[in-house]
């Protein structure tokens, strides 16, 4: 299992829209170019509108089946 926080996107003000896109594509593509090597990846955010929006970033990568998990 591999933890990504989401850094920056408080007091640096790094906007949350984007770093979840970026968080949930890269995710989705190293997983995708190396199956089977990680078998859980956690993407943590501080408050929960903030997993809000990594959720619709996920669902809109994965479909509405995405969820917190």
């Amino acid at each position: 299992m591999i933890s990504f926080p989401s850094i920056s996107t408080g007091v640096y003000g790094y906007p949350i829209e984007e770093a979840a896109e970026i968080a949930v594509r890269t995710v989705l593509s190293s997983v995708e170019a190396d199956p089977g090597v990680l078998r859980e990846v956690k993407l943590v955010q501080f408050s929960s509108s903030d997993a809000r929006t990594y959720i619709e970033a996920a669902q809109r990568l994965f479909g509405k089946s995405a969820s917190a998990g």
